[in-house]
């Protein structure tokens, strides 16, 4: 079985701004506490391309997770998909981002997940956690973007 979550935030910000600090992949352990590490490559700006490797906690366990941006539309869209091998993953997963007529930033966040030989028993596990989450995950978005 595989599924979405989403959620949408409206941060205070610019959306160049806002653009730019969820373009950056590094930011991520601000708003995810599930991420342990994260590094980029190669070195520069980020591109359709660009890998992102983390080291995640998720239920206790550790994992490697890398990230290839697959859509890069500056300032309104990023896509990722997920190449690493793990029993629940992120086929694919973005930001949609748009300008509200008072400059603050709207951004819809989802990820697909999917189920991997075993995972596949697991990822309606992960599916519903995730759901659970996904609008404190929207709010601690939105706090890490103004607090940058």
């Amino acid at each position: 079985m595989a599924g979405q979550f989403e959620a949408t935030v409206e941060i205070d910000r610019p959306i160049k701004e806002v653009f730019a600090f969820l373009a950056d992949g590094t930011n991520d352990p601000k708003f995810s506490p599930r991420v342990q590490e994260i590094a980029k490559s190669p070195e520069g700006p980020t591109a359709v391309g660009t890998v992102f490797e983390s080291t995640v906690k998720d239920a206790g366990m550790k994992s490697k997770r890398q990230f290839r941006i697959s859509e890069f539309v500056p300032p309104t869209k990023i896509r990722w998909t997920e190449i690493s091998k793990n029993l629940v993953t992120a086929d694919e997963g973005g930001y949609d981002l748009e300008s509200t007529p008072d400059g603050k930033t709207r951004v819809r966040i989802f990820n697909r997940l999917e189920g991997h030989g075993i995972g596949k028993l697991l990822v309606g596990l992960a599916l519903s956690a995730a759901r659970k989450d996904a609008d404190a995950f929207g709010r601690r978005i939105k706090a890490a973007v103004e607090a940058s």
